[in-house]
């Protein structure tokens, strides 16, 4: 049985004792973002997954450093890990949600959106045509619903890749609305339908959230709030 915690914080205040946590490549990250908002996600994002990281392997949070290296490019900004440990570590943030998966070994995925406004050509470009037509399907009201429901399935599957959005959305086929989560197909060979797991996750009123592992074994999820 594969363990993955979900912790789940808001955005926290871009206060001295938080912006401690960060190392000079994550102070550059922070203040490269222009909205004060987006600068919260982020620095919450790091506090959060260090001091989870530090419980977890009896060290002082700010004494955690991560190695965020993008495979393509070099830069940090891709999934961020723990050198010398075997956590694995994904970091999602929409609205005023920012959540965190933790495994031990397993490759781990996770993504939140905040429900909004799904028009055709971002259904259609992030669906497959099988897809579009179960969406079209559903009742009206549910449609922003069931679509970033099918949104954070796709992006928690490729970000426990380590690929991301270089994997497009449509290469992937997930099961229909009202199934249980599951990757039905993908033309990328970095997904294998039987070496996934996808859970679908609660972030709160008028938020879709899932987690991806990349595992053959059974899972177990359990959702936290942070500060505990």
């Amino acid at each position: 049985m594969i363990e993955c915690a979900i912790w789940w914080a808001e955005p926290l205040p871009n206060a001295p004792e938080y912006l401690e946590f960060l190392d000079e490549a994550e102070r550059g990250r922070h203040t490269a973002y222009r909205m004060e908002l987006d600068k919260r996600r982020f620095l919450t994002g790091r506090v959060l997954s260090k001091t989870v990281a530090g419980e977890r392997l009896g060290r002082d949070p700010k004494s955690i450093s991560f190695d965020a290296t993008c495979t393509d490019c070099g830069k940090q900004h891709g999934p961020p890990s723990v050198p010398g440990s075997e956590l694995k570590l994904s970091i999602s943030h929409s609205g005023d949600r920012v959540g965190l998966a933790v495994t031990e070994a397993t490759p781990v995925g996770l993504d939140v959106e905040a429900r909004r406004k799904a028009d055709d050509s971002l259904i259609e470009y992030t669906l497959t045509p099988a897809e579009v037509e179960a969406i079209r399907k559903v009742p009206a009201s549910a449609k922003e619903s069931v679509f970033f429901q099918y949104w954070t399935r796709k992006e928690a599957l490729m970000k426990a890749t380590g690929k991301g959005l270089r994997i497009p959305p449509s290469a992937i086929t997930l099961s229909g609305p009202g199934e249980p989560a599951r990757l039905v197909h993908s033309t990328d060979a970095a997904l294998d339908p039987a070496r996934l797991r996808l859970v679908d996750l609660d972030a709160g009123e008028g938020y879709r959230a899932a987690v991806a592992l990349i595992t053959e074994d059974e899972v177990k999820v359990t959702e936290h709030p942070w500060p505990a």
